[in-house]
């Protein structure tokens, strides 16, 4: 089967996983109000899986290592770091009256703004390769979340149930008013990678080859890590973290498309991305009737598949 085709045929099944999920268990008496919260509840999730899928294409590319995803930046233990910290000092009777929007906005800079120090850091000097700053993004992960871990035993237990409402992702609230501000950040982002496409295809040959084939290497995996930083971010503090979703979709589009083209690649993993929430929300709604969240399930499935990815790497 040609490459277009297997995008087609994806497409096609995103479209009849977005149909079941909006339109099971409709009826005249609750078509207009079920419609109302399924809407922004599906934008969300392609929102959430473009991104996050997108965001770990690119990284897997510029790391030119297929079993890691851009969590190893510590982006997520600095979203739930934020988090704690505000209900910590101000409480969640504060944190609820600033709204949504202003959290969101507020993590979603903090986190670029972490990411901008993190990449200075790295270009200071030349020589710092990419396993630097994955090395300083897990030792500043591992700081954050360790003052995130004290802070939540010194809190009210009641205060602590709202912090831990954010560990998990759940599309079971959100907050139609930031919507419109992360669909601007993921088609900036998208905008903005267009014209690296090329490049990209190029990078996953290596650093020395990328820099003899004529690729300006470090403005490149600049701009690349901003824009990663900037979807990871969006999708963070749109739903919560999802540790392994990237590894698994973009893994498993590589292994369906079998290209090296990114233009192909980010188009697959972001229709295999949405493909898994939609499904996962779906068989968390529909069949377990919400006792189990989905990112417990797609944490488990990508676990599994890491430990598989190791084995296989490990044989290679």
């Amino acid at each position: 089967m040609k490459i277009e085709k297997k995008i087609v045929f994806l497409g096609i099944l995103l479209l009849i996983l977005i149909a079941l999920f909006m339109f099971i268990g409709l009826n005249s008496r609750n078509f207009e109000y079920a419609l109302s919260q399924r809407i922004p509840k599906i934008i969300a999730i392609l929102l959430t899986g473009s991104s996050i899928a997108f965001s770990s294409t690119i990284f897997q590319t510029i790391t030119n290592n297929r079993i890691l995803t851009p969590s190893v930046l510590g982006l997520d233990s600095i979203y739930m770091f934020i988090q704690t910290f505000m209900v910590f000092v101000f409480g969640s009777s504060t944190l609820a009256k600033v709204g949504g929007s202003f959290n969101f906005v507020l993590s979603v800079g903090l986190m670029a703004l972490f990411s901008v120090l993190l990449f200075k850091l790295l270009f200071k000097r030349e020589g710092n390769n990419i396993f630097f700053l994955l090395l300083l993004g897990l030792v500043f992960g591992t700081f954050f979340q360790s003052l995130s871990s004290f802070m939540q035993v010194l809190i009210d237990p009641n205060e602590f149930m709202i912090v831990q409402n954010k560990m998990f992702a759940s599309f079971n609230n959100i907050n139609t008013n930031i919507l419109g501000l992360a669909l601007v950040g993921v088609m900036v982002a998208l905008v903005f990678t267009y014209k690296h496409l090329k490049a990209l295809d190029v990078l996953s040959l290596g650093r020395e080859n990328a820099i003899n084939l004529g690729v300006e290497y470090d403005k490149t995996v600049k701009t690349m890590l901003m824009v990663i930083s900037i979807l990871v971010s969006v999708s963070t503090a749109l739903v919560g973290p999802i540790t392994f979703l990237g590894l698994l979709v973009v893994n498993v589009t590589r292994e369906f498309l079998k290209t090296y083209k990114h233009k192909y690649l980010i188009v697959g993993s972001m229709l295999v991305g949405s493909i898994a929430l939609v499904g996962g929300q779906l068989m968390a709604e529909r069949i377990m009737k919400f006792s189990t969240p989905i990112s417990v399930i797609i944490n488990f499935i990508g676990g599994v598949y890491f430990i598989y990815l190791l084995f296989k790497e490990g044989k290679n």
